[in-house]
């Protein structure tokens, strides 16, 4: 790992706490950025499609990319970058290290994952979607060491993570 801090890709379905714990981490550290990916598809003003359609993943790939610009940029300036967002190894984890990697920024990956249960509990998604969603993250295979339990207080799991973040154990 280089001398720089690693962007931090945190993921995991509807209601694992991704934003909660970024917000966290973010304002424990001393010069820091935290993307909230969903925020970039709210720029899309006409033509929107729902980010979990099938359709929709032409601009799923466009913003994802934006993403990944803005926090290399951030990054690139100094600022230890936090994106959070719905980033499976399925769908846009590798363009997103690859847009990192190109910046010569190193990146670490984690997965918050709560039991399905707490998700549907913590989030207005429907929860068939907040399902489908959550399976993606069920079975990571060679990732699975980069999951972390969310069912807890936010507040100890950002503690979890960056303990686990700083050691390089999310380094990707």
């Amino acid at each position: 790992m280089s001398d720089q801090n690693p962007v931090l890709i945190l993921t995991g379905p509807p209601g694992s706490g991704k934003t909660t714990v970024a917000g966290r981490l973010a304002t424990d550290s001393q010069r820091a950025v935290h993307l909230e990916s969903d925020q970039f598809f709210h720029f899309v003003k006409t033509g929107y499609v729902e980010p979990w359609r099938p359709e929709s993943h032409d601009q799923n790939t466009t913003v994802m990319r934006i993403v990944a610009a803005a926090a290399a940029g951030y990054a690139t300036a100094g600022y230890f970058t936090i994106l959070d967002g719905i980033i499976s190894p399925r769908w846009f984890l590798e363009p997103v290290r690859d847009a990192l990697s190109a910046a010569g920024l190193p990146a670490a990956y984690a997965i918050l994952r709560p039991p399905l249960a707490v998700c549907v509990s913590r989030t207005t998604v429907d929860p068939a979607v907040v399902e489908r969603l959550w399976n993606e993250f069920a079975d990571l295979g060679a990732l699975e060491s980069h999951v972390i339990d969310a069912a807890g207080r936010p507040e100890d799991v950002a503690d979890v993570l960056a303990a686990r973040l700083w050691n390089g154990e999310l380094a990707i």
